[in-house]
């Protein structure tokens, strides 16, 4: 095979200097033919695997009696992130031939770790017979993004907020060219959900906007970004994911709607996406029983319900491929995630997701030594169903040609040496994460902070020589803290006079009596699902608390301004603040970083909305969705309180 293909790439090379498009297009779909047909079908069914090899854990195999000891023993077997190929891992790449990786977090510890992970991936794979991998990250910007040492930006909706896709395009590109420079060469974004529900437990600040204008806007300009740096885009979530009121990672969705009113709405993003030259698209694990009426019998319930997305001919046949006429590949959702996992066999899942018209499955996350096997059994499984008859071959054949060609589309068919240079590590070192590259999101998250609400001169706080300030973090929010010290330390002097607290059940009393004292309070609040609304739930303990400050601030005749860090429907939780400024996300601050911007990765929106609370800085944005009113039982209603658009001036 190995012989073949080094064969083949020289005579691709020579074609594609030789001929005219036409002509060229011709040859090279020849030569994609040539290496299918020279292919095994383990060699196929390999090349529609995308394996995760995220934590090793060395596990007892299941059912033995040292597991039964381990588990009533209750043994802590030390979890080891994968950062380097151990024995295991090197021969399963030699003998399965896999199609594709993708990186975590456990994956990145540094740049030039990844680097040589990566080539090393690659080197062991291809030693063992096999084609380039298609190599991933979710590296979405902002809440999602995998590089701990990268640039993580300010998030889609964020974004949106500034107002121009120029920004989309030009932050993209950044992720794009971060990932190319440590072998990384497939993204898998952009979000393309519209985020229409605000219950929604799952994209919220990962979609663009509630308006499916402004979604394909910013979506087309964030694919051209990371177009221009050479990396594949992956659309997420056929079709379509921010309808939802639940979680696919934790239970099996449904949108009751039918064709014509997703294509008025959901659809649109994605075709734009695809008519402006989308790689791939990823599916969701979502039912839609008005549009796919096949059923199924859950594995672990017993009752009849309706396939998924992941599972439907229909729509991703039928409607992506016919429709929509998308020629990509399509790349199912993760396996593992509990949608499928709780109601489908591995042996269904094989069948049903390929026969739908899947091109590459996310394989189950190899998070102990049980799932790696495991997955080694999922490959054999579906070599053998296709074997059976159970598989159509000729669908196998389908989806291998497609991959086959995106590959030769970016050029990694050629790829025949994955030797690392101290010169590309260098590179990789100097660009991942680099001041220039956060300098720039930190002025995207000043053009994206969006004050909704400034009354009684709240906002910015003018700090008088000999007064002082608080900042409150919500419950559950000492992982964002480090970014009310990180203004601190980008106030200067000023910052000196200002005490961070984190707001939890413990000293909710104490962050009272703080915000009583100080002559100034900015409350950061942090709402990621509909429950943290709500004073009487644990989630919204901190809502509570804030309402006790707000209330206690005004009757001494003080102001107080909250900040939204993550979810905006919180501009309608808080009427009685005196300033509303919303951020769109933040995310968890390993260590402080130098006032460089370097070390490890965080996203500048909480931070610099912090900033711009006490007059450094801006806050320029726009709503890019509509925000809601509340009502008596903090449910969210469908009145409309701010529309999309909507700034206070």
């Amino acid at each position: 095979m190995k012989i073949i293909l080094a064969c083949l790439i020289s005579l691709a090379l020579f074609i594609s200097l030789a001929l005219p498009a036409s002509m060229c297009e011709a040859a090279n779909s020849e030569y994609i033919e040539t290496i299918l047909n020279g292919m095994t079908l383990e060699e196929k069914v390999g090349q529609m695997m995308l394996v995760s090899f995220r934590v090793w854990k060395e596990m007892p195999e299941t059912g033995s009696e040292d597991n039964a000891t381990v588990e009533n023993a209750e043994v802590e077997i030390p979890e080891v992130n994968v950062t380097e190929l151990n024995d295991e891992i090197r021969q399963c790449l030699h003998d399965y031939h896999f199609g594709g990786t993708a990186l975590f977090a456990e994956n990145c510890r540094d740049a030039e770790q990844v680097l040589r992970l990566v080539a090393d991936l690659q080197a062991e794979n291809q030693a063992g017979g096999g084609l380039p991998l298609l190599v991933a990250a979710d590296q979405e910007g902002g809440t999602v993004s995998r590089l701990g040492f990268g640039t993580s930006g300010t998030g889609n909706m964020a974004l949106a907020a500034t107002g121009d896709p120029e920004n989309a395009r030009a932050m993209a590109a950044i992720y794009g060219a971060e990932l190319s420079a440590l072998g990384i060469n497939a993204d898998f974004a952009p979000v393309m959900d519209i985020n229409a529900n605000p219950n929604n437990p799952v994209i919220g600040v990962r979609s663009f906007s509630d308006d499916p204008q402004t979604v394909s806007a910013f979506g087309d300009a964030f694919i051209d970004g990371l177009h221009s740096a050479g990396t594949i885009v992956t659309l997420k979530h056929f079709p379509g994911h921010g309808n939802t009121d639940v979680d696919s990672h934790t239970g099996l969705p449904c949108i009751d709607r039918s064709y014509d009113e997703l294509k008025a709405v959901e659809l649109l993003p994605f075709q734009a996406a695809i008519d402006a030259g989308a790689d791939a698209v990823m599916t969701a694990h979502i039912v839609y029983p008005q549009i796919e009426t096949g059923t199924h019998i859950s594995a672990s319930t017993g009752e009849e319900i309706s396939l998924p997305a992941t599972m439907s001919k229909v729509i991703l046949t039928d409607i992506l491929r016919g429709d929509m006429g998308f020629e990509g590949v399509v790349v199912s959702d993760a396996l593992d995630m509990a949608a499928i996992s709780a109601n489908f066999t591995d042996e269904d899942t094989l069948r049903l997701t390929i026969n739908a018209g899947v091109d590459m499955l996310i394989m189950p996350i190899i998070k102990d030594t049980n799932q790696f096997e495991r997955n080694k059994r999922m490959v054999d499984l579906a070599v053998d169903m296709v074997k059976r008859g159970e598989i159509d071959e000729a669908r196998v054949d389908e989806s291998v040609r497609r991959i086959l060609t995106l590959k030769h589309k970016y050029g990694l068919l050629e790829q025949t040496d994955f030797t690392i240079t101290d010169e590309q590590a260098a590179a990789a070192v100097s660009l991942a994460g680099s001041a220039e590259n956060r300098r720039f999101a930190w002025e995207l998250a000043g053009k994206a902070n969006t004050l909704v609400r400034n009354e009684n001169g709240a906002f910015p706080i003018d700090m008088g020589s000999d007064e002082t300030a608080v900042i409150l973090f919500a419950d559950s929010g000492a992982s964002r803290a480090c970014a009310g010290d990180l203004a601190k330390q980008l106030l200067g002097e000023q910052g000196e006079r200002i005490t961070v607290m984190v707001n939890d059940t413990e000293n909710g009393e104490g962050c009272v009596e703080a915000a009583a004292q100080a002559d100034h309070a900015v409350l950061v609040s942090r709402v990621y699902n509909a429950a943290c609304l709500d004073p009487d739930t644990d989630e919204g303990f901190s809502t509570a608390v804030f309402d006790r400050i707000i209330e206690a601030r005004h009757a001494a005749g003080k102001t107080v301004i909250v900040v939204s860090c993550q979810l905006p429907y919180d501009a309608a939780r808080f009427p009685e603040a005196d300033a509303m400024l919303l951020t769109y996300g933040s995310t968890m601050m390993r260590k402080l970083p130098a006032e460089t911007g370097e070390g490890s990765a965080w996203a500048p929106n909480l931070p610099a909305a912090l900033c711009a609370c006490f007059g450094v800085g801006g806050a320029e944005g726009r709503l890019p969705v509509d925000i809601p009113t509340l009502d008596e039982n903090y449910g969210i209603t469908d009145t409309e309180l701010y529309a999309r658009g909507y700034r206070a001036e």
